[in-house]
């Protein structure tokens, strides 16, 4: 049998070693599969967001529900009998989380909902009210039942709902409006 063996002298030449063209086909390769892989990724992003709305509307139109129960009234009132359409302000969610130091708003210092924080990305309260995941400056809109006849009109276009109250967010993006019902 005969056995070779290997040169004792490699010379340079010999060793394997990328080439340039190599190296920049395999990083232009991970560019493009990057480059796929963004929008997967703020496509879930977005919907993540939307999940968390989808969560806050309901929190929120729970939490009113609960107080109307609780004492009878709704936390907002207002003189003209009709749907009580406003923001999820500063002075509402004090409300429901029984921080309002006004006895007759919330004397049982109830706390119908819990609020965060505002963070980006996943919405919360800030010194202006409940602001949506998108955005801080877009708080979510509420309409009440002002006259009892358990039908609300929400939003634009009208929107005619056999409900006590609906929640909706109001940012401008049609794709991210989320509502409670």
């Amino acid at each position: 049998m005969l056995m070779t063996n290997p040169p004792a002298n490699r010379t340079r030449n010999d060793k394997q070693a990328f080439t340039l063209i190599e190296l920049l086909v395999v990083i232009s390769i991970i560019a493009i599969l990057a480059s796929l892989g963004f929008p997967a990724v703020n496509g879930a992003i977005d919907s993540a967001r939307k999940a968390r709305a989808g969560s806050d509307v309901a929190q929120i139109a729970t939490a009113v529900v609960a107080y109307e129960v609780e004492y009878g009234r709704l936390p907002i009132t207002n003189s003209t009998a009709g749907d009580i359409t406003s923001v999820v302000d500063l002075n509402f969610i004090k409300i429901l989380t029984g921080e309002n130091t006004n006895a007759n708003a919330n004397p049982r210092k109830i706390v119908f909902i819990e609020a965060t924080d505002w963070k980006k990305g996943k919405g919360g309260t800030n010194s202006k009210g409940w602001g949506d995941p998108w955005d801080s400056n877009s708080l979510y809109s509420i309409v009440l039942d002002g006259n009892y006849d358990n039908k609300v009109d929400a939003g634009n276009p009208s929107t005619n709902l056999f409900k006590k109250v609906a929640v909706w967010s109001t940012n401008s993006n049609t794709r991210r409006r989320v509502t409670s019902w």
